[in-house]
């Protein structure tokens, strides 16, 4: 199975041209969110943590930006509660699709977290900086604060393009988009 990890900013697009591929797509972000609207454990894990912010079962976003935004190390003590049950909802993923000739890993946080392997194809998701904030800034619960801080938990662009096998230039015109999905599925399939 050939795993395909795209890779790049927040709001570049990675979602939308996950789907493009055809294959089986992992996103972490979803992930994430049925973590906080389903998992009662890690909710009570949070709970513990963090008791000023967190009242009851599911975990609210606003409860989540205010406990970023009253302190930074407060981003690292949810990443380290939820990130661990991210990789367990990954492992299920691969295991489901464990025939398919290749799957598509969405995941914001692929090196950061340590969750790229050797042999995957990285594929970098460039988008022009202008349209990117302005999709951002559209987005439901948009905080420039959280958004930086989520920013400086993440290797720098530069870093993420250099350990990329190729770039996916995104101008958020679909055909164009499309296109390139099918250069690089030719390349590597």
């Amino acid at each position: 199975m050939i795993r395909i990890a795209l890779v790049g900013s927040i709001g570049s697009g990675k979602t939308f041209i996950s789907k493009l591929f055809g294959y089986p797509v992992f996103n972490a972000d979803e992930s994430v969110s049925k973590i906080y609207s389903n998992n009662k454990k890690i909710f009570h894990k949070l709970k513990k943590k963090l008791p000023k912010f967190f009242t009851d079962h599911p975990t609210k976003k606003e409860e989540l930006i205010k406990a970023i935004l009253e302190n930074k190390n407060n981003l690292k003590i949810i990443s380290k509660i939820v990130h661990p049950e991210v990789r367990k909802d990954l492992q299920r993923f691969i295991k489901r699709h464990n025939k398919k000739k290749a799957i598509v890993l969405d995941i914001p946080l692929l090196f950061e977290n340590k969750l790229n392997k050797k042999k995957d194809v990285i594929i970098f998701v460039q988008s022009p900086n202008k349209e990117v904030l302005k999709r951002i800034k559209k987005r439901k619960n948009f905080n420039n604060l959280v958004f930086k801080q989520l920013k400086k938990i993440q290797l720098p662009l530069n870093i993420k393009k250099r350990y990329s096998h190729y770039v996916i230039k995104n101008n958020f015109q679909k055909k164009f988009v499309r296109k390139n999905v099918k250069d690089i599925l030719n390349k590597i399939l």
